[in-house]
């Protein structure tokens, strides 16, 4: 695959590489045991399929520990991408680089979340890189998700979701710097320890701010059963929903935009990282990691839509009445009330970032798709996630299939160079991809 090389380093330089991969015709869907590969097998256009008849028998393999070195970038490595697009260096030098949106005047909103701060890149039209670099706010604690409120064309508000808590900043398009002090609005989250990271976005009508918050644990440990008993606290909580230190955790959120009413939009997701609205439909979505420490092929992380009141599982039972062997028994009132998740991902690939394709510049079939963001796997033999995938949708529903679009990341067993995270679709319709392990973005555009 040709590529160019680097020709400086630093935000003003463009890493232009256009990935020329060879298809003929349509890839094969994989499904069933070949849906269950690793980093080796993964390149663009490669489909998948999971089921949850798929699923092996817990202890099928023994659960592995294998964290990646994070090496800097080789100067040969590039993301790769289908063909027909190509994948260039939007940015570098930058702090963590996580969520990323793109505020509606065009300006992509970076969150350093380590540092604390959120950063401005501004392009000019046309650029590919860009012109203005600017920090926006600062002395955050670990922010993650934003969202602009109102909707439409001239926000009001950036609302940032801490670790602890969601401020917003007075806004107005246009602002690089925070015109005042952040005012606050949800006071408290759930603390950050286990699951720190809180994503937030309003739904179309504007009435209701969804945030997400991931459990203290991995799968429930010590969770034991409430004061009054089982029967008591279903009786008078929303379905499925935990106690103690996992109280309004591993679970979607609802307030108004004022942050008063909370309530539980939605439980038993383990953590929904990356949260997003699908256009049209308004529907919110959930970009979701499951638990660890049951083999390789266990519990496949997943992207799903939430339904107000649906309760996903965690940590009785996973994709639909799978029974966690670690609470055998605890809950068979729950076991025919699971929502089972609309597609289901390799397991350990540590889905993050959503969004959904709104632009015109890719071919007609992406719009309307999504795109996630995978970190990668440290819970597994096998490497396997680093990478973007896209979510394939059938008249707006979707339909199970998840297809490699980013890949490339890696750079042996245990080697990797890029961690993604945050997933945009800048204003001229490019998707826009972060990854913290060299604190880069990349942009993918038609070639």
């Amino acid at each position: 695959m040709p590529r160019t090389s680097l020709v400086g380093a630093g935000l003003s330089v463009v890493f232009l590489a256009a990935i020329s991969i060879t298809r003929s015709g349509a890839e094969p869907v994989l499904k069933g045991a070949e849906a269950f590969g690793d980093w080796q097998r993964d390149k663009p256009g490669t489909v998948r399929l999971i089921t949850p008849q798929d699923l092996p028998k817990p202890g099928a393999t023994a659960s592995s520990s294998k964290f990646p070195r994070v090496m800097p970038r080789p100067a040969s490595a590039a993301p790769q991408v289908p063909a027909g697009f190509k994948v260039e260096l939007f940015a570098s030098g930058l702090s963590g680089p996580r969520i990323i949106r793109t505020a509606p005047n065009g300006d992509i909103y970076v969150v350093e979340t380590g540092s604390g701060r959120i950063r401005i890149l501004r392009s000019a039209e046309g650029a590919t890189r860009p012109a203005t670099n600017e920090v926006y706010a600062t002395g955050l604690n670990q922010p993650f998700g934003i969202a602009f409120f109102p909707s439409g064309d001239n926000p009001q508000w950036l609302y940032v979701a801490n670790t602890d808590s969601v401020v917003r900043f007075a806004y107005r398009n246009g602002d690089l710097k925070a015109s005042g002090k952040p005012e606050t609005i949800v006071a408290r989250l759930p603390p950050g320890y286990g699951h720190s990271t809180r994503d937030i976005v309003f739904t179309t009508d504007d009435k209701r701010m969804l945030v997400s918050v991931g459990s203290a644990g991995n799968a429930g440990e010590g969770l034991g059963r409430p004061p009054k008993g089982i029967e008591a606290w279903s009786r008078d909580h929303a379905l499925g929903a935990a106690w103690g230190d996992e109280t309004d955790r591993a679970a979607v959120l609802a307030f108004d935009p004022d942050g008063k009413n909370q309530k539980l939009f939605a439980t038993g997701i383990r953590n929904c990282v990356g949260l997003a609205i699908q256009p049209g439909s308004g529907t919110p979505w959930c970009s979701t990691n499951e638990r660890d420490g049951r083999g390789d092929n266990l519990v496949p992380d997943y992207v799903t839509r939430v339904r107000e009141g649906a309760f996903y599982g965690w940590p009785w039972y996973y994709i639909g009445g799978n029974e966690d062997p670690a609470h055998a028994g605890a809950r068979p009132d729950l076991k025919d009330k699971v929502t089972v998740p609309d597609v289901l991902l390799q397991a350990h690939s540590a889905s993050l970032g959503l969004t959904f394709y709104t632009g015109s510049s890719f071919p007609p079939e992406y719009r309307g798709d999504a795109f996630a963001a995978e970190h990668g796997s440290w819970n597994r033999s096998k490497r396997t996630g680093y990478k973007v995938i896209r979510i394939r949708l059938k008249d707006g529903v979707p339909t199970g299939e998840y297809e490699d679009f980013v890949t490339g990341f890696v750079i042996g067993d245990n080697e990797v160079w890029g961690r993604p995270v945050g997933v945009t679709v800048a204003r001229d319709g490019a998707l826009l991809v972060s990854e913290d392990g060299n604190g880069t973005i990349w942009r993918v555009s038609r070639d």
